[in-house]
């Protein structure tokens, strides 16, 4: 019995070792899972921060260049009224300029009516017929070149608001090409 004593003192020893062996190898194994699962947590961690990072950079600059869009455009409405305005009271005056001129041709013609009716004879009516033809045409010449003058001059400065906002847009958001 000693020898199979011996035997079985030395299968339970080499069993023993046996499991000890794989415990050890199990719990390494385990440890070196439990390694692997922080790593990974902690690179999906870090990887989950950079991209809130870039995420909020990325909404902050989404936000200032809203703003940014709204001051513009907020900036263009104000030179549109401001066009607006001008072309207002620049038609204005020329309507009052052209009414009045159209006054005066009024009572010139009446101012020739009657002393037409005064003249004695043929030659008299066609000579005051004749320079007042005449000096119609030259008021009618001048007053055609006041008016397109004015309406040139009015169409620059209306225009004048809406050419600086164009030239800020191409100065601003050329840049950004």
């Amino acid at each position: 019995m000693s020898a199979t004593k011996t035997k079985a003192a030395a299968a339970a020893e080499t069993m023993t070792a046996t499991v000890e062996s794989a415990t050890d190898a199990s719990v390494k194994g385990f440890e070196k899972s439990v390694a692997a699962v922080k790593e990974g947590l902690e690179k999906a961690t870090k990887s989950l921060e950079a991209s809130q990072v870039k995420m909020k950079e990325g909404v902050e600059k989404a936000v200032k260049t809203s703003e940014e869009l709204l001051a513009f455009s907020q900036g263009n409405l104000e030179a549109f009224v401001k066009a607006t305005q001008i072309y207002a009271t620049g038609f204005q005056d020329l309507s009052k300029h052209i009414a009045a001129s159209s006054k005066e041709q009024i009572e010139e013609s009446v101012a020739f009516s009657k002393s037409l009716m005064g003249v004695k004879s043929v030659k008299e009516a066609v000579d005051l017929q004749t320079t007042y033809a005449k000096a119609s045409i030259e008021k009618a010449v001048a007053e055609s070149n006041k008016i397109t003058d004015a309406t040139v001059k009015l169409a620059e400065q209306a225009a004048a608001p809406l050419a600086a906002r164009l030239t800020l847009a191409v100065e601003t958001f050329g840049k950004a090409n």
